[in-house]
């Protein structure tokens, strides 16, 4: 049984989050040195750099399951749903939550057969685990740039 691409695939994942990726850029080091006040700072109607990662690992922890043989559950109108950050202790939880929860879930998609890959998730309306996998990671990369845009104009305006 081959996992060849699913171990790309995690360590894509793994990468976007800690670092090593193409585009240089991930959650980790961009988060390291955002402040709990900094990560609750949002632009006009916008959301803050706590409910983006809050977001992207929504899908991530709802995805879970599945990889462990259950059900898909979460739903998206709750994806921006993120608990209040009123302290420091709240903001190093949200991310050392998020740490965890990627560590976890790229461990079960190494796990996954690469013959897995363009069966169904879950059901076909969703369309095949290659496709999810993938834009799941595609979600990801474009919420850390929404962050890191955030963090440049959050840090500017304490300057």
């Amino acid at each position: 049984m081959s996992h060849l691409l699913t171990s790309q695939i995690a360590l894509h994942l793994k990468q976007v989050y800690f670092g090593g990726n193409w585009a240089t850029s991930n959650f980790k080091d961009q988060l390291a040195d955002v402040s709990w006040q900094e990560a609750n700072f949002a632009l006009k109607e916008g959301n803050s750099i706590a409910t983006l990662l809050f977001h992207c690992n929504y899908y991530i922890a709802g995805l879970i399951p599945v990889l462990q043989g259950g059900s898909l559950d979460i739903k998206d109108k709750f994806s921006f749903d993120s608990p209040r950050i009123t302290c420091e202790a709240d903001w190093k939880q949200l991310k050392n939550k998020s740490w965890e929860e990627v560590q976890l879930f790229a461990t079960l998609i190494e796990q996954l057969p690469d013959s897995c890959l363009f069966e169904d998730f879950v059901e076909a309306k969703y369309g095949n685990y290659y496709r999810n996998l993938i834009g799941l990671i595609e979600h990801c990369h474009y919420h850390l740039g929404q962050i890191t845009l955030l963090k440049k104009e959050v840090k500017n305006r304490l300057i």
